[in-house]
């Protein structure tokens, strides 16, 4: 029979020094919040449930624990703060469920591994009681220290009290923790707060286990892993290290990136291979690239579906909604807004083009904007396949342009324009000999009154 696990996940830590409106785990990396991170990951490593311990902004951070999950998610409040094993036995309910093993994680440390939580479950399953992780510290002040003796824990020490042979210890508690389900509530329960604090420390659990004849140990992760985020200094520090992941796992699976430090990603970006990325470049969610494609520099791209061997930018804006196909083009300066762009259509040079279907192989001419917005709807504008659209025209939506028809540059069209068909829509020209020069003469006349008029009659 298959083991089971039930993560409990602390997510109601103090955020003051955050300086937020916000729960703290609400905060996000790669666009998805820290609580996600930490939820999916848990799930990643095979979990089949997840308590969550909630405090502010209860009802978001539940929401936001359940995105992209498959497994059920219970919320639990926590409305004094008591401490960890306090708040881990928020959970007793869900915990006295029956699970071979109970994983206490921390909502705000969302970079930790689903193979360390899983090699954690493993640890169990070998006979240990209480398993947790450690790291190597490069610079260990602050962190309690994990004490061994033959290979097995015997405890957790804090910075404050711990001795200078201790303090020499560089393995330091990463706060994850695996314990027996059987085991679960019989040493939360125990756990007394007796301290100076009055809280309940969830490392006391070490020492709690082992005067019951239990098997603690400790088992090493990647000191990243465990970073945890308390104030935006923290948050920007943990945004740097999951953008290198995301990089280079990116490059990994056939993506070029030519400076790839300044590119950055979301959590659901999809760039399949042989992709090239320039400088500059920002992935918001909701992003797939196809094969082939470039993305030149200083380019902003979000829910954008992007075909096969397109290209885009520089300094182009793909929003919401944009679905480019295979070989279209979007070049300098140009915004697209929930639009789709058919095989090979080309839009250029300072255009936007919003709410519209641009028909295969179609040309749209710089300066070229579909007026799609009356003040209170937005309309459709559809361009044709092959149809060339003039520079510096306005489409005002709703309006078609038939396939294969012209445009004239300049031109504010309202009225559809059949297939084949060329559309003129300006005011005549009209040209007025040796009028320049006479208007250069009134301007500058103009001109010096204005300026005798400042001097003042005195000058």
């Amino acid at each position: 029979m298959a083991r089971t696990c039930l993560a409990v996940v602390l997510a109601a830590g103090d955020a003051t020094r955050m300086k937020s409106s916000k729960s703290k785990v609400l905060h996000t990396v790669g666009n998805l919040p820290l609580i996600a991170h930490v939820t999916q990951a848990a799930a990643a490593a095979g979990v089949n449930k997840v308590a969550l311990v909630v405090g502010r902004d209860a009802e978001l951070v539940t929401q936001a624990a359940k995105t992209g999950l498959d497994v059920p998610v219970t919320a639990v409040e926590q409305i004094e703060r008591k401490g960890t094993g306090h708040a881990v036995l928020m959970a007793r309910d869900v915990i006295g469920e029956g699970f071979d093993d109970v994983v206490v994680l921390y909502g705000d440390a969302p970079l930790i591994d689903p193979a360390s939580l899983a090699a954690a479950t493993t640890e169990r399953t070998k006979g240990a009681d209480v398993v947790v992780l450690g790291f190597r510290a490069a610079d260990p002040t602050g962190y309690g220290r994990l004490l061994e003796q033959d290979g097995e824990l015997v405890a957790i020490r804090e910075h404050k009290e711990a001795s200078a042979e201790e303090l020499a210890i560089d393995f330091c508690n990463g706060g994850i923790i695996t314990f027996s389900g059987a085991q679960a509530l019989g040493l939360l329960e125990a756990i007394r707060n007796d301290n100076a604090k009055g809280e309940y420390y969830l490392t006391d659990i070490v020492e709690i286990a082992r005067e019951r004849g239990l098997k603690c140990v400790a088992i090493e992760a990647p000191e990243e892993d465990m970073m945890g985020c308390n104030t935006r200094v923290e948050l920007a520090e943990i945004e740097q290290v999951w953008q290198k992941r995301a990089r280079h796992a990116a490059m990994l699976s056939g993506v070029s990136m030519i400076d790839p430090s300044s590119v950055f990603l979301s959590h659901d970006t999809v760039l399949e291979n042989d992709v090239m990325i320039e400088p500059n470049v920002w992935f918001g969610p909701g992003v797939r690239v196809g094969p082939g494609a470039v993305i030149h520099a200083f380019s902003h791209l979000e829910g954008a579906d992007v075909g096969a061997n397109a290209a885009i930018g520089p300094f182009a804006r793909l929003r919401p909604g944009t679905e480019l196909a295979e070989k279209a083009k979007v070049g300098n300066f140009c915004e697209i807004k929930k639009a789709k762009v058919g095989v090979g259509a080309k839009v250029n040079h300072l255009s936007y083009i919003g709410d519209a279907i641009v028909g295969a192989g179609a040309n749209i001419g710089a300066g070229t904007i579909t007026c799609n917005y009356d003040g209170q709807n937005k309309h459709l504008t559809e361009i044709g396949a092959g149809a060339f659209i003039g520079s510096n025209s306005s489409l005002v939506a709703p309006i078609r342009i038939g396939d294969g028809a012209y445009v004239g540059s300049g031109s504010v069209v309202t009225k559809d324009v059949p297939d084949d068909a060329l559309a003129i829509a300006r005011a005549p020209q009209v040209t007025k000999p040796e009028r320049a020069q006479r208007l250069r003469e009134k301007i500058a006349a103009i001109k010096a009154l204005q300026k005798m008029a400042k001097s003042g009659p005195d000058a």
